[in-house]
């Protein structure tokens, strides 16, 4: 299950146990890549030159199924929407008699829970996940369609393939081989941001160096070389005035300026933490990277593809129903993201590692993850007044109407939600959900 997952990743990590090098590229992700023309290239997958790994990130976008309109307008006692906010001592009622309901919705997964991905169209994919559940997605991103930058096969014992979007018919990914290691390490650290909290795991640096082969370049600020420094040979990073200081591993430091790698045109620092999903810190609120080696690898085996979303919806007036769970009338699946900003920091989170969700008095919600850390997060309609409901349904329930003709799904606005429990999902739960 993703939350014992998580507490045996965060225990690893606690304890500081560390893995042999024979393991140490277990991370990444590795796949078979075929194209239109027949080819079959084999090996590690850098895809869109910022995911490498299988806890990074596809992005993109996702219809949402009718059923879940049909469902929403029906817990909206029969299509008609009534909203109240309670705002300054005020309490502001109406009727939306066309609610606003988006037919699709921004979405991703982690590679990790994929177990093939082929291009049906210019920029859709079918998804089979490892679950056996098929997810169409499409643009929205540099990650699917002609907007992505490249794709790189690193076949062992071979030069690298570089291939275009135009060229791909599918992807079919697997564990990466005993004893198999990629021509290069991928980056990991803490980033520090300026408030002083701290983020660990796989690094993307201007959203496009993941590799220790990776060249940061800049203008030294004391005689003006051009420098192109490899980022295995970085200790760390630091935000200065006007541009960054760099520490190497031998000890020398280096204060540059000049490129989007080390100044305020740096399209910020993504960093993929096992245990929570994506955090992308803009340049300004960036303080210092440091790398170090990881703590503990999360291989393609420890995901599953996702179980639904199960817990308990505390309301406003303390009633709590206890079910399954569509947060935001959309994401159904542990697999699914909670988005939310605190800050100039984005968080991704992935919802299989939540484990609690309370409404803010006013704005925002309080966002407590399986291994005890808490964010105070607005932004989205995820966490904040934009929010579609949480729907609940009894354990078992399948479709909109029970067999009395009577509505399986209750719908709990924003306004009346005071908080959520979840809890873990088991091989029956799945089963029970028609999974």
């Amino acid at each position: 299950m993703a939350q014992l997952r998580a507490i045996r990743w965060a225990f690893l990590c606690v304890m500081g146990l560390t893995l042999p090098l024979s393991a140490q590229d277990e991370h990444r992700i590795w796949g078979q890549v075929h194209t239109r023309s027949g080819d079959v290239h084999e090996g590690f997958i850098r895809w869109d030159r910022n995911e490498g790994s299988w806890v990074d990130i596809l992005d993109g976008s996702k219809e949402i199924p009718e059923e879940n309109y049909r469902a929403w307008l029906a817990a909206n006692d029969a299509g008609r929407a009534i909203r109240t906010i309670d705002l300054l001592g005020f309490r502001i009622t109406w009727d939306e008699d066309d609610p606003d309901f988006p037919l699709t919705a921004g979405s991703g997964i982690r590679f990790g829970h994929l177990a093939s991905l082929r291009v049906i169209e210019r920029d859709r994919v079918e998804l089979t996940l490892r679950s056996g559940e098929l997810l169409e997605m499409e643009g929205g991103s540099t990650d699917l369609g002609r907007s992505m930058r490249e794709l790189v096969v690193d076949v062992p014992g071979r030069d690298a393939v570089e291939l275009r979007w135009r060229e791909l018919d599918r992807v079919v990914f697997s564990a990466v081989p005993s004893g198999v290691r990629a021509s290069a390490r991928r980056l990991y650290g803490t980033v520090e941001d300026e408030l002083g909290n701290q983020f660990t795991g796989y690094v993307s640096w201007d959203l496009d160096e993941i590799l220790e082969s990776d060249v940061l370049d800049g203008e030294a600020m004391e005689g003006g070389d051009e420098r192109d420094i490899r980022f295995g040979d970085i200790a760390s990073i630091e935000r200065i005035r006007g541009g960054a200081r760099v520490v190497l591993r031998d000890g020398a430091e280096v204060d540059l300026t000049g490129t989007n790698d080390v100044d305020r045109g740096n399209r910020g620092i993504q960093i993929s933490d096992p245990g929570l999903g994506m955090v992308e810190v803009e340049w300004r609120e960036f303080r210092m990277l440091r790398f170090h080696d990881a703590d503990a690898v999360v291989d393609y085996n420890a995901f599953d593809g996702g179980r639904p979303l199960l817990g308990t919806v505390v309301t406003q007036s303390g009633e709590e129903l206890d079910g399954v769970i569509r947060w935001d009338a959309d994401e159904a699946s542990s697999w699914e993201f909670l988005n939310g900003r605190a800050d100039e920091v984005v968080f991704t989170i992935e919802l299989g590692y939540v484990s609690r969700i309370v409404r803010g008095e006013a704005f925002g919600a309080t966002v407590t993850l399986v291994d005890g850390r808490t964010f105070e997060l607005d932004g989205s309609s995820d966490v904040d007044w934009g929010n579609k409901g949480i729907m609940v349904a009894p354990q078992g329930a399948s479709g909109i109407d029970g067999p009395d003709g009577d509505t399986r799904w209750r719908l709990i606005p924003w306004e009346e939600f005071a908080e959520v429990r979840f809890r873990a999902a088991t091989t029956a739960d799945s089963r029970r959900q028609g999974s």
